[in-house]
């Protein structure tokens, strides 16, 4: 399998619902430092696994959609923790759709999965892969 990766960041505020989160129960900020794997079997025809400057910049509009928002007041997240591992969720799935609709490059429609991985810090990080 083949892959290129590009990365990103964005920065966002939230709280979380539940005892296990402790302290994070209350609103506080997180900077997320994101890796998009983009993978596929074979390479297409210009010898590439998808334009990365396509992918970059299509990264970069996903988590512009994200950055510098209070999370706890997007509709689209109500009744959702949203952890790290929801977030890397999203982030895939918003790049899935684009990928569908184009705005990678035909190429790109060949691509087997996507693989987000959100850092929360130097030592912990979380993913999510999906096919596409």
């Amino acid at each position: 399998m083949f892959a290129i990766t590009v990365r990103d960041h964005f920065m966002v505020a939230h709280s979380f619902r539940g005892e296990v989160f402790g302290p994070a129960q209350a609103l506080h900020g997180a900077t997320y430092v994101v890796d998009a794997v983009f993978r596929r079997a074979e390479l297409d025809d210009d010898g590439i696994v998808v334009d990365i400057g396509l992918a970059t910049a299509q990264l970069g509009e996903v988590l512009g959609e994200l950055n510098y928002r209070n999370l706890d007041d997007e509709p689209a997240f109500a009744g959702h923790n949203t952890s790290t591992e929801f977030l890397a969720k999203v982030v895939a799935d918003r790049l899935a759709d684009r990928v569908h609709a184009g705005a990678l490059g035909e190429g790109a429609r060949g691509l087997a999965g996507i693989g987000v991985t959100l850092h929360e810090s130097h030592v912990a990080s979380a993913s999510y892969e999906r096919a596409l």
